[in-house]
């Protein structure tokens, strides 16, 4: 569609019809969502009552999945064929509410395409496994089988605004491969593409009841999503903070947490700098910078840093950014004024702090320019914490010893690159480094829809997403034992 706002108001129609069951007509409570780089309103969605969360969680809980793995697998593999049709039309949906450059949002629909494939591929495959029980002296003419069977209860998801349909690709199809019910709430920052990738399970066959979306403020419906009694597994990704509360008002019920990052890109003296830089302002200024696995923090050793720094500069500066529908333009906004503020002011505090500003820390709005600054000591808040935004920090070392420690000095565990070809140093780094992921001569971001993904220490419990690991989540393992001669 060529007209975004006709667009807009047709998904707008449909998250009211989507809520009908529990949103009245003439509902006059809503959720205004504005487009971060023009400012303007593009539409609303339903504000969901604590009533109306219950009654949905009610409706959940009563229907009993029967669908077939060819049924799912089905319904998975239409849904991407649908995805992969509307591309194009997708990308537009998230720059118009996310602020996402257009070739960003092109990506992140092929993304969400792979995921649905994933996800159709692991429900075919037998999910048991087959025990002799003649192993030992005192064994018996036994077999133990186990199988995977959908959780009793309902899940809560609950996703963030910096991949609007991605995040949630990862929440919902794991749950549709594995026949179970889930309640979602995305981010009401970015409620559309959630609602337009439900609308396309629906069309694609999903029974409704298995997967239901509510938007609404969290500070009124989220302690709902958290402790209702039919809530047996919630999944997040987000903040830490959030993840923290969460963790403490779930009580007995099983969570994953997927939450913040401060991952660094270690450059090591022997590293091929052309490759290190590409990397480097790839990883940090893709997606406006908005990834819990973005390059937050450039550990360059001190032989190569004055280089690695002319490169990442001339790099930066040629990093097109404006209108995020644009093509010409590699990056649009961040999510909205406050955020680029916020990045503005860290830059601001660095540099009063002794860091010295290369190029940027230039903002209009939510339009935040990539920057570089050097000089960077670890307690400066721009890298003690996590700077969710397009701003590329180095820091020195002398030797991998220290670039161990300042990779591992943050609260923050989740992603980290390394670029250098020395065998010896790639096994220190994949030992040593407290990361869920470690890639050599890549992005920290750097993953298959597939594989394990997640961190630890704050940036997660340890528990994985990517479709396999969500799946294993998103089940419970029944065991049992038959005779057998």
């Amino acid at each position: 569609m060529s007209d975004i706002s006709a667009f807009i108001e047709q998904h707008q129609l449909n998250a009211m019809r989507m809520q009908g069951r529990c949103v009245g007509a003439g509902r006059e409570q809503h959720i205004e969502v504005f487009n971060p780089y023009s400012g303007q309103r593009i539409g609303t969605v339903p504000k969901a009552t604590l009533e109306e969360v219950r009654q949905a969680y009610e409706w959940a809980h009563a229907y009993r999945p029967k669908l077939t793995r060819h049924e799912r697998a089905n319904i998975l593999n239409r849904c991407a064929a649908l995805v992969r049709e509307r591309i194009d039309e997708i990308a537009r949906l998230i720059t118009a509410e996310a602020g996402l450059s257009i070739n960003d949002a092109v990506y992140e629909a092929g993304r969400v395409s792979d995921v649905l494939l994933f996800g159709a591929q692991e429900v075919l495959k037998d999910d048991g496994q087959i025990f002799s029980c003649d192993l030992t002296h005192h064994g018996k003419q036994r077999r133990v089988y186990t199988q995977r069977s959908p959780l009793l209860g309902v899940i809560t998801a609950i996703t963030p605004f910096n991949h609007p349909m991605n995040q949630v690709a990862h929440k919902v199809i794991p749950s549709v491969a594995t026949n179970n019910r889930m309640v979602l709430k995305p981010s009401e920052k970015v409620p559309f593409s959630a609602i337009y990738l439900t609308e396309l399970l629906y069309q694609a066959g999903l029974p409704q009841p298995m997967l239901q979306v509510i938007t609404g403020e969290p500070r009124e419906i989220a302690d709902e999503m958290l402790t209702h009694p039919l809530v047996d597994l919630i999944t997040f990704t987000g903040g830490v903070a959030i993840g923290k509360y969460i963790a403490a008002k779930a009580g007995y019920r099983r969570i994953v947490l997927e939450l913040g990052g401060n991952d660094p890109l270690i450059v090591m003296d022997d590293a091929d700098l052309e490759e290190a830089s590409n990397l480097a302002v790839q990883g940090s200024y893709k997606n406006s910078g908005q990834r819990c696995t973005a390059v937050k923090r450039m550990l360059v050793h001190e032989k190569v840093v004055d280089a690695f720094t002319e490169r990442v500069v001339a790099k930066t500066q040629a990093w097109t950014f404006g209108d995020p529908m644009d093509k010409a333009n590699q990056m649009g906004t961040v999510i909205d004024e406050a955020a680029a503020q916020l990045f503005e002011a860290r830059v601001k505090e660095a540099v009063a702090q002794g860091a010295r500003l290369l190029v940027g820390n230039q903002r209009r709005g939510a339009l935040y320019s990539p920057t570089v600054i050097d000089r960077v000591r670890p307690e400066m808040t721009v890298v003690r914490e996590e700077t969710f935004g397009p701003v590329s920090p180095i820091i020195t070392f002398a030797n991998i010893d220290q670039a161990i420690e300042l990779a591992n000095s943050t609260a923050y565990g989740l992603s980290s690159g390394v670029c250098t070809n020395r065998m010896d140093d790639i096994v220190r780094f994949i030992n040593e480094l407290h990361m869920g992921t470690v890639n050599v001569r890549e992005v920290p971001g750097y993953r298959l829809e597939l594989t394990p993904f997640g961190g630890i220490k704050d940036s997660g419990l340890g528990y994985k997403e990517g479709v396999q690991e969500a799946i294993k989540s998103f089940t419970n393992i029944k065991t049992y034992s038959i005779p057998w001669s």
